[in-house]
């Protein structure tokens, strides 16, 4: 007799491993690191509730990187030798440097996600392109918002770092060229009370903060604001820091009117708002814009394997063509000038700062 006929479960489908780099402990910025994570994680669940990728999954394979450029490159030699096809994310430009010029000699696709400093590989590469502007770009913005403020003799307090350094260049050769100064003081080696007194010597009207500590940031905001010889000084963070909550917690009231750079259209399409609503759900706060950053990675991303598969060297060859509506606008990849990798150009930029009547909302300052 045959043998009897037996039903057997059908085999798992395998998923497509995509590499996710995020600082998600400290001394990362954690809350930078859980919004780009909640978009990433969003788009991932769209995009295999609407089937996947050619009928596979997409599974996030996510790393912490805690703002440590050595783990982050033992992060992506793990994630290359676990087969993904892809990586995304990170948020500190120092590790996304690393991360970028490790996965370039691996021949391991990257989009950035958030890290804007300019260099992120030295050699010019086909497998590495960013989201993110790049901070030449954004601190221009800035530096025009200032000027039309008529902010044109501005100090710097900053920390030491490649990223502060890079920005610290941009503002000062910008506003030399425009007949402007720019006074740089050493946020780590003056005391709060220094810095006031180094900005009444030197007339500035506008002081800077170039620091990734909230904590230190605090101090000497709350000794500018209650400086009467400085009532009329205005502080600014181009960096983005005021956004975040830890930032709200420790500065309080005085958190209010710092203008920063935020990375969003005056107003959101369809799709960012469908976005938004649900990453309000996700976050204890409202989303920011490195959420955005996160969930436009992956829509990116699985446009490209849809269109060309998994093979690594097809992707790479592809980003000219990409044209995907993102949650801030069309996104499309390009050769930029200065710039060794595949670069939106560009994304929204605003100047706003959190509203000294309601700090819990913004006000656009300014727009690119």
């Amino acid at each position: 007799m045959p043998p009897p006929v037996t039903s057997a479960e059908p085999a798992s489908i395998p998923a497509i491993l995509i590499g996710a780099l995020a600082p998600l402990t400290p001394p990362g910025w954690v809350q930078a690191g859980q919004h780009l994570l909640a978009g990433l994680e969003l788009a991932v669940r769209e995009v295999n509730d609407a089937g996947g990728v050619g009928g596979r999954p997409i599974e996030l394979v996510v790393r912490d990187t805690a703002a440590d450029p050595q783990r982050a490159v033992a992060a992506v030699e793990e994630l290359a030798g676990l087969g993904v096809a892809a990586l995304v994310g990170e948020y500190h430009s120092v590790v996304a440097c690393v991360a970028a010029r490790r996965a370039d000699a691996l021949g391991l696709l990257f989009l950035c996600s958030s890290a804007v400093l300019d260099a992120l590989t030295e050699q010019p590469s086909e497998w590495i392109a960013r989201l993110a502007p790049a901070q030449s770009h954004g601190w221009k913005i800035y530096a025009d918002f200032l000027l039309s403020a008529g902010h044109t003799r501005i100090a710097i307090a900053a920390q030491s770092s490649i990223y502060w350094e890079s920005g610290t260049r941009i503002l000062r050769d910008y506003f030399a060229a425009r007949g402007g100064a720019v006074i740089e003081l050493d946020a780590s080696a003056l005391s709060p009370t220094a810095i006031c007194d180094d900005l009444v010597d030197n007339d500035a009207t506008a002081l800077l903060l170039l620091v990734g500590t909230p904590d230190l940031a605090g101090s000497i905001v709350k000794s500018i604001r209650r400086d009467q010889r400085l009532a009329s000084v205005m502080v600014g963070a181009p960096a983005g820091q005021p956004e975040f909550a830890d930032w709200a917690e420790i500065l309080g009231d005085d958190v209010a009117a710092i203008p920063f750079l935020r990375y969003l259209p005056s107003s959101l399409s369809s799709l960012g708002v469908r976005v938004e609503t649900a990453l309000r759900k996700e976050l204890p706060e409202a989303p920011s814009f490195v959420a955005f950053e996160g969930y436009d990675s992956i829509t990116v991303l699985a446009h490209m394997l849809r269109s060309h598969g998994l093979d690594r060297v097809r992707i790479a060859g592809s980003w000219s063509l990409v044209s995907v509506e993102g949650t801030r606008g069309t996104i499309q990849f390009s050769r930029t000038p200065g710039i060794n990798f595949w670069q939106w150009t560009w994304p929204p930029i605003q100047v706003v700062d959190r509203d000294p009547a309601e700090p819990d909302c913004f006000r656009v300052l300014y727009t690119s």
